[in-house]
């Protein structure tokens, strides 16, 4: 039985993750800021949206504090993992941890990191974080689960974790393989994403219109299809359509995370989403130009923050 969680990470999906659970057990949040961890621990934790309803839950950022775990979620970044995740490990040698994380390569740095069993999670779900205390339920689509491979992990594990978010009134959905759901949402988080970062654009209805040539849908729907050819060459029969979901994510108007990073100047998730398609396709032998382009224009717009042009003075 699952006694206690400790989410790792508190944005939008680990807050959604820590409020809904905190209702049917116990849940720490293992977050980065001092003043966030007060806040959560004097003022709970509000959902509004979808579902409504204030809990509270234990927060700190001081991993001697935290108790071992029967199942930890990391909602970091694909980026933060290790740094995130490497102070909390012990916390973890006899439990389960789920990477509920964009892209590829998050299971096999948490598996570096500990003994315990992971679990390939896959989360469709959506919400907006309006401050430390407040977090917005937009998506309620679900989140998948499956055994992590190389860790081991028993398909009993993941139906007891599955089972407990469902609990807990979120959707979660237990899979043998959940390599075919992974690539589902990799293909369309790594189409969405690099557009939206690119245009300055959410995820609005913009992205699924074909009605003329200059319309935007038709860039979306050769991007997923690009991305569905690399999955079948890796062998990968795609567990939902992601041009379907493109359509469907396209009514909410959600900004995507690697709009904010722009936005804000952080780095992005790219080498994870669109850079994993690419490096995939090239391991393959396949090719995928749409997606290493836009992939590097991502990694292109980071440059350009730092970037100086080293000749300047030289010409005046």
């Amino acid at each position: 039985m699952i006694r206690n969680v400790c989410i790792v990470g508190a944005g939008a999906i680990g807050s959604l993750f820590a409020a809904h659970l905190a209702q049917v057990t116990e849940v720490f949040a293992f977050v980065r800021r001092s003043e966030h961890a007060d806040a959560l621990n004097r003022y709970g934790l509000r959902v509004s949206g979808r579902h409504a309803f204030q809990t509270n839950l234990t927060a700190t950022t001081i991993p001697e504090e935290l108790p071992d775990f029967d199942l930890g979620i990391v909602s970091t970044k694909a980026t933060q993992t290790e740094a995130a995740f490497a102070p909390v490990r012990k916390h973890f040698d006899n439990g389960c941890i789920i990477s509920a994380q964009n892209g590829l390569g998050s299971e096999e740095v948490l598996a570096h990191l500990t003994p315990g069993q992971i679990i390939r999670g896959t989360t469709f779900m959506s919400g907006t974080k309006h401050s430390d205390t407040h977090v917005q339920y937009e998506l309620n689509t679900a989140t998948w689960l499956g055994p992590f491979e190389p860790s081991k992990t028993p398909y009993s594990k993941v139906q007891e974790a599955a089972d407990l978010i469902n609990k807990a009134g979120l959707k979660a959905e237990a899979l043998e393989d959940a390599r075919p759901a992974q690539w589902s949402k990799l293909i369309f988080n790594a189409s969405v994403n690099a557009v939206a970062a690119l245009t300055g654009l959410p995820h609005c209805p913009l992205f699924s219109h074909e009605e003329t040539p200059h319309d935007l849908g038709h860039l979306l729907r050769a991007l997923l299809e690009e991305g569905k050819s690399v999955a079948a060459a890796a062998g990968v029969e795609l567990h939902e359509d992601p041009v379907e979901m493109n359509q469907l994510g396209s009514q909410t108007n959600h900004p995507p995370s690697m709009l904010y990073d722009i936005r804000n100047q952080l780095k992005t998730e790219v080498e994870f989403l669109g850079g994993a398609i690419a490096r995939e396709a090239q391991r393959l032998g396949v090719s995928a130009p749409l997606h290493t382009t836009l992939f590097q224009l991502v990694k292109a717009k980071e440059n350009s923050w730092t970037w100086t042009d080293e000749n300047k003075d030289q010409r005046e």
